[in-house]
């Protein structure tokens, strides 16, 4: 779950900055950014004192040096630590985050263009015949 967590959170820090944690919906940034705020405030409300003070300092760390792999990964570690401190939490972020749920969206454009979530043999063509 940390690890699909991971780009809402870097997008969040990076559209939000440190008011990600405070900061309302805006429809002029991006859905991922979006739900990264979410899942952090989600987060944050679940924290005790100290837990805020840690995700808080993470995520300044992130927002400042937002290609900093490290910094990125101490915030994904306060995530985890949170999660592993409040059972309910984990069934709270699963119900935020778009993964899990068996919804998958797939797009196919063009003419004669084909999409599947998964596939094993895609034929196609004019005149395709299958032999055995």
């Amino acid at each position: 779950m940390v690890e699909q967590t991971g780009p809402y959170l870097t997008a969040a820090v990076g559209a939000y900055g440190l008011g990600v944690l405070a900061r309302a919906e805006d429809a002029a940034v991006n859905a991922t950014a979006n739900l990264g705020r979410r899942i952090l405030q989600v987060v944050w409300q679940r924290c005790d004192a100290q837990g805020r003070a840690e995700l808080e300092a993470a995520v300044q760390d992130t927002a400042e040096a937002p290609d900093d792999a490290d910094a990125a990964a101490a915030l994904r570690q306060q995530i985890k630590r949170a999660l592993r401190a409040d059972a309910e939490l984990l069934a709270e972020l699963a119900r935020i985050l778009p993964v899990g749920d068996g919804a998958v969206n797939v797009t196919a454009s063009g003419e004669r263009s084909i999409a599947a979530k998964t596939i094993g043999t895609a034929i196609t063509g004019d005149n395709t015949t299958i032999t055995p």
